[in-house]
């Protein structure tokens, strides 16, 4: 009996650390969006076109000849938070350091939104992502639906690689 009533407090105590972590990932998000659109006003023209977006708040990235990176953040589908999406990237190459960004990925339309929502959406960061800065987003193009933009936090990253990045979504 002890047991039992031992478990239901571990299995309460991690809901509740989950929704907690979710809830910080959510406001996160919020104020990643906030600091995109700050860097680039225009951008603001992708967040009410595009069919649905995912931000990755904070995403850390490392690498001494191969690297990872890796963040959660939160979907929206016409404006609503729809799920929470999960980023993971392998790559293997030069690379040396580590540094911390946030991500958002922007879909055109439902076919590019539901590959998302299907996990089945994958990329080379590299090649498809453009630092956000004022005015970037103006000439945005999507690449098969998508269009990634990125805000560098922290660290100094020296890359030429090749990887690609996974994306999850688990539906709120």
């Amino acid at each position: 009996m002890k047991n039992l009533f031992l478990g239901l407090f571990l299995t309460l105590l991690s809901t509740a650390a989950f929704a907690q972590k979710e809830e910080k990932i959510i406001k996160d998000s919020e104020e990643a969006k906030a600091a995109f659109l700050k860097d680039d006003p225009s951008m603001g023209e992708l967040f009410e076109s595009a069919y649905g977006y995912i931000i990755l708040p904070n995403v850390g990235k490392g690498g001494l000849g191969v690297g990872g990176a890796a963040g959660n953040g939160t979907a929206y589908e016409g404006g609503s938070l729809v799920g929470m999406a999960k980023m993971t990237q392998l790559t293997i190459g030069f690379q040396l350091g580590g540094q911390s960004y946030s991500e958002v990925v922007f879909f055109e339309d439902k076919a590019a939104f539901d590959r998302f929502k299907e996990n089945k959406i994958e990329m080379s960061a590299q090649v498809s992502a453009v630092a956000a800065a004022s005015g970037a987003s103006a000439n945005a193009k999507y690449v098969e639906g998508v269009a990634v933009f990125t805000r560098t936090k922290g660290g100094l990253m020296y890359e030429a690689s090749v990887g690609g990045q996974q994306f999850k979504f688990t539906e709120k």
